[in-house]
């Protein structure tokens, strides 16, 4: 028999090793968990704001893609996107209005604050356009605020320039 198939040798510290490097590995992936959620900047108390940081800035974009509801506020009024930029331009037939965020993802999360009583709020640029098909024409950039008081909806409302 060679030393490898031999009856008389134990196992033991081998596999006392074995276990010692197992719970080894699930303490540090446990504490790389607890570290990365702790630093996570998407983090946050959902019962302290009614909402995650998560959900409350997914809801401020989904607002955004119904510009049929979307509201611009200028001079203490709230003026339908649509009706305003058909003021200027009708649109076509089969010409689209979208309204998206144009700023990067850690610029969302750093602009989403804390409101007092509880609640989230977000202040980011947009940018308007109609889009026909393939082409794109741009309108202009407006700012955009998201609200979400604890306890309510979530509301978006586009500012005029000076408002």
């Amino acid at each position: 028999m060679s030393e490898l198939t031999s009856n008389k040798r134990h196992g033991g510290v081998g596999r006392a090793l074995l276990w010692v490097a197992i719970v080894l590995t699930v303490a540090l992936l446990g504490f790389v968990t607890a570290v990365a959620v702790r630093s996570n900047p998407i983090y946050s108390d959902r019962e302290a704001n009614g909402v995650s940081k998560y959900k409350f800035i997914e809801e401020c974009r989904e607002l955004l893609e119904d510009t049929e509801k979307l509201t611009v506020g200028a001079q203490g009024q709230a003026i339908p996107l649509k009706t305003l930029v058909e003021q200027s331009a009708p649109l076509a037939k089969g010409d689209e209005l979208r309204a998206e965020l144009e700023a990067e993802p850690a610029q969302i999360i750093r602009a989403t604050e804390n409101i007092e009583a509880g609640g989230w709020t977000l202040t980011a640029p947009v940018t308007i356009a109609v889009h026909s098909g393939s082409k794109t024409r741009a309108l202009g950039q407006l700012p955009m605020q998201c609200v979400h008081p604890k306890g309510q909806e979530t509301q978006a409302q586009l500012q005029l320039p000076g408002q």
